[in-house]
């Protein structure tokens, strides 16, 4: 009972779910047992605390089979105040404790997790916890205001349009014209929504109303970005230790051979026609300058516990597609490959979150 508590928090209740889940399996077979012990709380896609089984293999990623959290009769009660972090559990034996957390992991993707939502819940019980705070998460959730924070803070990124339904009912010929704008081809997706769920890639003007209700039905807003021709490159943040700059990994590249981007399918159900290259094959200086657009972009966000940056490439110019508060974290996921490539463990970066969570409380 010495050992800092961390309490694992995954599944969710947004359309990520299962990636959360399968993210889980990997911290919870790779966390260092001999440094903290771990309290596995699953959430189910109805919003329920459980208290899950500390079992990985549980939670592999197998595309038969996406991982789950689901409703076992337990409830995971949290801290009644501000002044107890004692986690306790409810089942149809009664109530016991789980004893007192540290820190909280929380590994949630997308909407009520990923969002500022859960940082703030747990802010109001005073409870540490790991990865971007409730600002910084509610801004890299919403693509549309993260694209105006960068831009504001003079980070290239791609040209968009943000819209709602609400503005299409008003005005569809103007909304359409500066869709229009942009050229062909563009993509389409929801302003608040990870994993490229809801995305699609218009080649044809015809194909714009399907593509606009697919994104409609993860978010009330929806970008439309000009698609940019050059390489799709990705790189890890973490925190800044001590008065330091933040620490940027190598990056990765997403080489598109078979498929029109890069979906969930080829993401996380190892679909054919992408490869993940890691590192890249960048010049020193192209390396030193994405790196330097990374840092920039994770600070004007908010600079706290980590993130995946996403770059167009065009040989001449970097542009930031994404900022992901919370991208996937599976040990094949990219963020974790470019932090193993750059000379740190998969054991290690889980250990460097949680220890910087801890430092800051």
């Amino acid at each position: 009972m010495d050992k800092p508590a961390v309490a694992v928090l995954f599944g969710g209740r947004s359309s990520e779910h299962s990636i959360s889940s399968a993210t889980a399996g990997g911290v919870l077979r790779a966390i260092d047992r001999a440094r903290y012990r771990v309290i596995p709380v699953g959430i189910t896609r109805d919003g329920a605390f459980v208290l899950e089984d500390d079992d990985p293999d549980k939670f592999a990623l197998d595309p038969a089979h996406l991982p789950e959290v689901v409703d076992n009769g337990t409830r995971v009660l949290w801290p009644d105040s501000a002044r107890s972090r004692e986690l306790r559990v409810q089942d149809a034996s009664g109530t016991r404790s789980l004893g007192d957390v540290d820190v909280v992991l929380p590994i949630l993707h997308g909407r009520f997790g990923e969002d500022g939502t859960i940082q703030g819940f747990l802010e109001l019980l005073d409870l540490p916890y790991a990865g971007a705070g409730l600002l910084m998460s509610a801004l890299g959730m919403d693509k549309n205001a993260t694209k105006n924070v960068l831009k504001a803070a003079g980070v290239p990124v791609v040209p968009w349009v943000s819209v709602t339904r609400a503005d299409l009912a008003r005005d569809r010929r103007l909304w359409e014209q500066r869709m229009h704008a942009l050229g062909l081809p563009v993509f389409v997706k929801p302003a608040r929504a990870g994993s490229s769920v809801g995305v699609s890639k218009v080649a044809d003007w015809s194909e714009l109303e399907a593509a606009l209700q697919t994104a409609f039905a993860e978010d009330g807003t929806v970008l439309v970005e000009q698609a940019v021709v050059g390489r799709e490159l990705e790189c890890g943040v973490l925190e800044a230790r001590a008065d330091g700059l933040p620490r940027v990994s190598v990056a990765g590249e997403v080489v598109i051979s078979g498929r029109d981007f890069y979906d969930f399918a080829a993401k996380y159900l190892d679909a054919p026609g992408i490869d993940l290259v890691c590192p890249a094959d960048l010049r020193e200086g192209e390396l030193r300058e994405l790196q330097r657009i990374a840092a920039r972009a994770f600070e004007a966000i908010g600079g706290q516990g980590l993130s995946r940056v996403d770059f167009f490439f065009t040989g001449t110019e970097f542009f930031v597609n994404e900022v992901n508060t919370m991208p996937g974290f599976t040990p094949i996921s990219m963020f974790p490959t470019c932090w193993i490539a750059s000379g740190m463990t998969y054991t290690e970066l889980i250990s460097d979150l949680i220890d910087t969570a801890l430092a800051r409380a």
